[in-house]
């Protein structure tokens, strides 16, 4: 009833996926492949917290 008041806790991970990706795009242009390499694994591993986070508030939902 109240879901409209709730925050999105996938709000500050989707910034910070942002942030990275823009991260990762300005190293590959750069030419700094390894530094683009880690940007695009550690904006995976935030791209993955935020699916598990979904996944659990869908859960949550259809209770």
């Amino acid at each position: 009833m109240f879901s409209i008041f709730k925050k999105d806790p996938t709000k500050k991970l989707k910034k910070q996926l942002s942030i990275k990706l823009e991260q990762a795009m300005n190293a590959q242009r750069n030419g700094d492949i390894r530094t683009f390499s880690q940007l695009s694994f550690e904006a995976q591993e935030i791209d993955k917290q935020i699916e598990a986070i979904e996944v659990e508030l869908e859960l949550e939902e259809s209770k």
